[in-house]
């Protein structure tokens, strides 16, 4: 869907978690997923900048990657339960932009792991300030589970000093397909409210 010409509603909150891109040795230390994005033309406005709204197209792609990443499938495990996964409140702050062409990388990590709600940390970097690393400790997918995207995830690193070009805190909710009625991710989906617990930034 192309955003350009259209008004987007957002809402913006500033009482859960502040953004910030130093991450302290405990975060470090925990689950981080960089998905790869390419800005393409229709992606971009008239000042040949990515649109606003579309980052919350490149945030979408990069949690559904990141639940891959654990071995739980969003479209089989939520969405095949009969749930869905809306977004309840955004903060985010735009400090430079991505151009046409120009390929970047979202970092994605769980910044609170509530029983009603997750609040993902979403951050915005040029891809050259981003590289692979090692596997992560306690990070491994289920092989046996469909959907899983690869059999372990590796943790990714940061070019030092490298600042986000976008920063932003998510935070979504797990809700009747049906009737819209929000329900307890950790009644609902234990298993991946535990995972969350595992490597959720905060204590």
């Amino acid at each position: 869907m192309y955003f350009g010409k259209q008004k987007e509603a957002m809402r913006f909150r500033y009482n859960l978690v502040k953004p910030t891109s130093a991450f302290d040795e405990r975060a470090s230390e925990e689950m981080h997923r960089h998905t790869p994005i390419k800005v393409r033309y229709g992606e971009t406005d008239m000042m040949g900048v990515v649109y606003h709204a579309n980052y919350l197209l490149y945030f979408e792609d990069a949690r559904i990657d990141f639940l891959d990443a654990l071995g739980f499938s969003y479209a089989e495990r939520i969405e095949g339960a009969g749930y869905m996964s809306p977004i309840h409140d955004i903060e985010i702050h735009y400090k430079a932009p991505l151009r046409y062409g120009e390929a970047g990388v979202v970092r994605t990590s769980v910044a609170k792991n509530l029983p009603m709600r997750t609040v993902y940390r979403q951050q915005v970097y040029r891809a050259e300030d981003a590289s692979e690393g090692e596997a992560a400790d306690g990070i491994e997918g289920d092989p046996g589970t469909e959907g899983t995207a690869a059999a372990s995830c590796h943790e990714p690193h940061l070019r030092e000093g490298a600042t986000p070009l976008v920063d932003a805190l998510v935070t979504v909710c797990v809700v009747e397909r049906d009737t819209f009625k929000p329900v307890s991710l950790r009644r609902t989906f234990p298993d991946l409210y535990a995972k969350y617990a595992e490597i959720v930034e905060e204590d």
